[in-house]
């Protein structure tokens, strides 16, 4: 199903961070990888590749934009880069490389991104002026509804309670100002991470066995 995803919706803020990216000229990483043999993936081989969703417009300009942050985190804390991976337990886990179909590939995407779009709600308050984290948190609204047209069962993407929101959101309350940053930047990459490992694992199942595949970020622009 093609994507339904059109500019003429998009929030002004998340319009003037594409308009950044394209004039900023953003290196591009080309990551390929080989489907591991014997993989029951269950393909969908006649589906054209302009409808994969490791295709997609919206998961390829949200990579794009959560590169920014990177690059600004290593300059306001350039002391504690390494401190963006503790505590990665606590975030939505990837799809395994093996022995899981792509439907419930798709399911623990979408499912993580439920979660991430809750603790974006920290990011947007520490970083209020930061158009990046607007992005991010309308990019995964739209992602999820790409990730659901192409499920078969999509009632099993199930949203979080207000409960398991705030219990998502009360550790931050008690931090101090430094530490809710860092929980902030940490809220970003990890969802960097996800989306690179869940766009690597759908482009697994979606194409041939065997083909070289999966651009991290493609060639397109946003």
């Amino acid at each position: 199903m093609a994507s339904k995803f059109s500019s003429h919706f998009l929030p002004a803020a998340v319009l003037v961070v594409l308009l950044m990216l394209g004039a900023s000229g953003v290196p591009l990483q080309d990551t390929t990888t080989e489907s591991p043999a014997g993989d029951t993936s269950g393909e969908e081989e006649g589906e054209k590749t302009s409808d994969l969703l490791s295709n997609s417009k919206v998961l390829r300009c949200l990579l794009r934009t959560l590169q920014s942050h990177k690059e600004e985190f290593a300059k306001e804390f350039p002391e504690d880069v390494a401190i963006l991976d503790h505590d990665s337990s606590s975030f939505p886990k990837k799809c395994p490389d093996s022995n899981f179909s792509k439907e419930a590939c798709f399911q623990r995407l979408a499912q993580g991104l439920l979660k991430y779009t809750v603790l974006l709600r920290h990011a947007e308050r520490e970083y209020p002026s930061k158009p990046y984290v607007s992005v991010a948190k309308s990019y995964s609204g739209y992602l999820i509804e790409e990730i659901k047209q192409k499920m078969k069962n999509r009632a099993l993407v199930v949203p979080l309670t207000s409960s398991q929101e705030e219990h998502l959101l009360k550790d931050f309350d008690g931090l101090d100002d430094y530490n809710r940053k860092i929980a902030a930047r940490r809220i970003l990459h990890h969802l960097h991470l996800f989306l690179i490992d869940g766009k690597r694992s759908i482009c697994r199942r979606e194409q041939p066995r065997g083909a070289v595949i999966c651009r991290t970020l493609g060639t397109a622009t946003c």
